[in-house]
């Protein structure tokens, strides 16, 4: 049996769970909603995270836009992402939703603009 111990991101508690796990069984403790307990299992089994950064805007009011995945990419991608992430860069206008990189590190999720900028003016 493997015990580890987590600290759920699932609300805004934190609370500190116990997750065991033995064969495929996987047992949580501690979460105060079911959050918790999806959250543990899922951490346990196949660990992933939404990535935000931002990226070069050339011509616009401002140099960075914000970008984010568009869902939650394999925990072991992040540095592969963060890199094409790092080169990108777009052209002003940008609109919110506006796709920044396709398959971002072959994992299928887009990397996606948060934050709408203008043209220089």
């Amino acid at each position: 049996m493997e015990v580890k111990n987590l600290t759920c991101i699932g609300c805004p508690m934190g609370c500190s769970l116990t997750v065991t796990i033995e064969c495929d069984n996987i047992g949580v403790e501690g979460n105060t909603c079911p959050r918790g307990a999806d959250y543990a299992k899922k951490e346990v089994t196949n660990p992933t995270r939404i990535v935000t950064s931002s990226v070069r805007v050339i011509g616009a009011d401002i140099a960075r836009v914000s970008v984010k995945t568009a869902s939650d990419i394999p925990k072991g991608k992040i540095f592969a992402c963060m890199e094409e992430i790092c080169k990108a860069e777009m052209q002003a206008p940008v609109a919110i939703g506006d796709v920044v990189i396709e398959n971002c590190a072959g994992t299928g999720v887009n990397v996606i603009a948060t934050k709408n900028v203008s043209l220089k003016k």
